[in-house]
């Protein structure tokens, strides 16, 4: 078992420090006009100049945090430098909230009602303070944080998607961003705020999102958590559901708490069991939790993020009960993966493909599309289950 853990651990590396990293170290830095270049064919030529202030954030993140612990290159401080500058130069209005896109030059095209581009400057802001010890980071962070939980806090500041006199629902991602920004703010800062956001939104997704009785994680509740019957209300999104395990797992490992470990594996469990195409294999995109048909055309699409997370929550999964069928499982996710999104002779990989497998286009990057998923998968992959395969044991 060990044997194949340390093999495991070594592709996920290879593929990382061979493929991924060299992709976006060459190409996505504009030292230009600063910031970060995503909207690439797969022979590195740029079809999309705009840039996205989510995949700014989320690549200064992944550049400081290659440089702080995949090796001290330069290369990456330099790029995490160049988007470091872009955002805090271009990427906030006058109010103080963030854009969601714009110019290659930086001039303002789109803002948004949601304040995910903050999420993603304040996890970067983090991680480059880790990087370099610039006090200046380390404040943005703080500040923009702050301003993050007065948004989340404070009903009304951006228009409700869903009129609020007709309807009042209550959505599971916002929770979910909450949770993992405060959790990287606690790295660099001790203030007692962010246990209570981790507290708050675990008290939150596990008694209003997540259903027992149906075995699984809601995306839109009602305001006081009932379920919906609605398409919204049926609508199980297994990536998020993953994701929101294995930032669960981390924080069950972080208070060694094993009885939220155990439901954080059943939400895996659910999930898995939910987003899993027993016909041709992968991860859907979205489903319905009566199997009733889901609005969104895309919801058969298989996306490599979504892959991404479920190998994360089940190797934490593993790490605990040492139950070989969650290694199965593991195994059975990696040969997809594998198998269908990597792009023979191009070194970064298909984000989205048809529920047969094929590609839907061949570009590496897009609004939606960048180095993060794939790219935090892997890091996080090859480091845990390095751990594992060493002997390393988690304490509860």
């Amino acid at each position: 078992m060990r044997t194949k853990l340390y093999k495991w651990a070594k592709e996920f590396e290879e593929v990382l420090l061979d493929n991924f990293a060299p992709f976006w170290t060459k190409l996505s830095p504009d030292y230009e006009y600063g910031g970060y270049l995503c909207g690439f064919m797969r022979d590195g030529e740029l079809f999309y100049e705009d840039k996205s202030v989510w995949q700014q954030g989320r690549s200064l993140w992944m550049f400081s945090k290659l440089y702080n612990e995949f090796g001290k290159k330069q290369e990456w401080l330099n790029a995490a430098k160049c988007g470091y500058d872009f955002i805090n130069k271009y990427c906030f209005t006058d109010s103080g909230h963030m854009y969601f896109r714009v110019t290659r030059d930086g001039k303002p095209l789109v803002e948004r009602r949601y304040y995910f581009s903050e999420a993603f400057a304040v996890m970067g802001y983090a991680e480059y303070y880790k990087a370099t010890g610039l006090q200046e980071a380390k404040e943005r962070a703080i500040k923009l944080f702050d301003k993050m939980l007065y948004y989340y806090t404070t009903p009304g500041v951006f228009p409700a998607k869903v009129n609020p006199k007709t309807r009042k629902n209550r959505g599971h991602s916002i929770v979910m961003i909450m949770m993992n920004v405060a959790q990287c703010m606690r790295e660099i800062d001790d203030n007692p705020k962010y246990n209570e956001v981790i507290s708050n939104s675990l008290d939150t997704i596990l008694n209003v999102f997540v259903k027992e009785n149906e075995k699984a994680l809601f995306e839109t509740v009602g305001s006081n958590g009932e379920r919906l019957n609605s398409p919204d209300g049926r609508f199980i999104n297994p990536g998020h559901s993953l994701e929101t395990a294995w930032f669960m797992m981390k924080e069950a490992v972080h208070r060694k708490d094993a009885k939220l470990m155990e439901k954080c594996i059943k939400i895996t469990e659910w999930s898995i069991e939910r987003g899993w195409d027993n016909e041709k294999g992968g991860m859907f995109y979205f489903v319905d939790v009566e199997n009733k048909p889901v609005l969104s055309l895309e919801w058969d699409m298989k996306l490599l993020w979504v892959h991404c997370e479920a190998m994360i929550a089940l190797t934490y999964a593993y790490w605990f009960t040492k139950d070989e069928k969650y290694l199965d499982l593991f195994d059975k996710i990696k040969s997809y993966v594998f198998e269908h999104f990597p792009d023979e002779g191009h070194p970064e990989w298909f984000g989205h493909l048809h529920r047969d497998g094929t590609p839907i286009n061949y570009i590496k990057g897009s609004d939606w599309k960048g180095p993060f998923h794939n790219v935090r998968a892997f890091m996080i992959l090859s480091q845990l289950l390095a751990r594992i395969a060493n002997g390393e044991n988690l304490e509860f």
